[in-house]
Formats: structure tokens, sequence, C-alpha cells
């Protein structure tokens, strides 16, 4: 009766995070993983199954979210032909290799400095959406040859990191190099699948010692399940609200949270 109490509490949290991920990767363009990654990381902490390996399970389960949904989001922007399939060609490689090298890195990582990396780039990435203007630009085009053989890679190495798709990176590095904000969202849907998909088939076989019930190396499949249903019922919601309400000092509100939700995870990393 007790574990059935348990579930019942898991299923339905993990129900309304997933509807609150939804919602905000369509109003804002936001990747889910941002808001999933410590979601889980409370939820399961709350429920007792704290360990030193418990970010390697938020990571790996939050990025098996993203497979589906940016295979979705990849398909929606598809027929509106806003990907820009130039730019992932030339990017996948890289990408997939950072991210490949981004699972071996994480798990080998204690669940506490995990924390303290997600809570410094989770930092950098809301200090960007606070403070960052659509007119910055650091090159007319997308960058080639050994900026690219560079870039790419640390997209998808920090990604796994920190449980996240292409978007927190890969917009901000399309944008800023003077693609539109609409190409550069759909593109970094992309960016999702390419770093998701190496990354959580290397997350099924790390060994975890304590784990939530339903969890399959470093994947969660109850979460996963929950999640996945809740957000692509959710984002289109969170769409159409970022047709009627403008988006951008929404984007800096939640760049505000992300910061106190940044500094909460480096608190608890540095056990205070």
């Amino acid at each position: 009766m007790e574990d059935m109490m348990l579930m019942a509490m898991m299923a339905t949290v993990l129900l309304a995070l997933g509807a609150f991920a939804g919602v905000l990767a369509g109003l804002l363009g936001v990747g889910g993983g941002i808001v999933l990654v410590p979601g889980f990381f409370y939820v399961f902490s709350a429920l007792g199954f704290d360990s030193p390996q418990l970010m390697q399970i938020c990571l790996g389960t939050s990025l098996a979210t993203i497979i589906v949904t940016s295979l979705r989001s990849v398909a929606a922007h598809n027929k509106r032909e806003a990907v820009d399939w130039l730019i992932l060609r030339g990017w996948v490689i890289g990408i997939a290799v950072g991210a490949t090298v981004g699972v071996l890195v994480a798990a080998s990582l204690r669940s506490e400095i995990l924390q303290a990396i997600f809570g410094i780039l989770a930092i950098v990435v809301g200090v960007y959406m606070t403070l960052g203007r659509a007119h910055w630009r650091l090159g007319p085009k997308m960058p080639r040859g050994i900026l690219r053989a560079v870039l790419s890679p640390i997209v998808g190495f920090l990604s796994v990191l920190m449980g996240i798709g292409g978007g927190s990176f890969g917009v901000p590095i399309m944008t800023l190099y003077g693609v539109p904000i609409h190409r550069a969202v759909a593109t970094a849907a992309g960016f999702g699948v390419i770093i998701a998909v190496p990354s959580v088939i290397g997350f099924l076989f790390v060994d975890i010692t304590v784990a939530p019930p339903f969890t399959v190396g470093a994947v969660n499949f109850l979460a996963f399940g929950l999640v996945v249903a809740m957000t692509l019922v959710t984002a289109p919601w969170g769409a159409a609200l970022a047709h009627r309400l403008d988006p951008r000092p929404l984007k800096r509100v939640f760049g505000v949270f992300l910061l106190l939700v940044a500094l909460n995870m480096l608190r608890k990393a540095l056990g205070w």
C-alpha cells in the first residue's frame, strides 16, 4: 500500500512537471530539459531516491524525453520549411562526438559535481536570457572550418552535462551569427535529436546502485513516459500563448527564475 501511494505521488508530480515544461517549451522556445533536470532532481530526492548518482538519472531521463519532443518539433518545423538542413549536416558529427564524450564524463562524476556544473551553466543561460538582445552579433554567417569543429562538440558536450537539447546553446549561437530566430529555433530542434540519441544509448548502460522504480541504466522510464505524454499535450498550448503574448519579457522573467534554480542547485552541491 505504501509503495502504491509513493508511485501515485511520483506520477502526479511528474505529470505536473511535464505539463509545465511543455508550456514553457512552446511559449519561450526553450527546451524542456532545462526545467526537467532540476525538477527530476527535487522529485526523486523528496521521494527518498537521493544517491551519489542521482544527477545521472536526471540527465539520462531528460535526454530521453528530448528524443521524442525534438523529433516532433523538427517534423512540425520542416513542414513550414524552417529547418536549415545545411547547418544541421555541417554540425551533426561534431555535436554527436561531443555528446558521446559528455556521457562518458557524466557517468564518471558524482551527483554533487554534476549539480555544480548544471548550476554554473544554467547561470550562463539565465544571464543570456535575461540580458541578451536580438541585435547582438558575433559574425555575419554561421562559422565553418576550425571554429565550427571547435564549437559543435562543445554544444553536444555541454548539453549532455546539463541534460538539455540544442535550444539553450544552439539558438544563441545561431542568432549571434545572423540566423533568423524562427529558423534558429527550428534548426536547434534537430540539434536536440543529434545530442539525445547517442547520449541516451550511453546512459542506458550506466550502472546505477540506487534508483527509482522502472529505471534502466540511468533512464527512468516512468518519468519518461509521463513527461512525454504531458509535453506533447501542453507544448501546443504554450505555442498558442506565444502568438497572443510578447515572449520577450516572459523570457527575461524565466531567465531570472532559471538563475534562482541554478543558484539553489549550486547551494545543494556545496552542501549548504
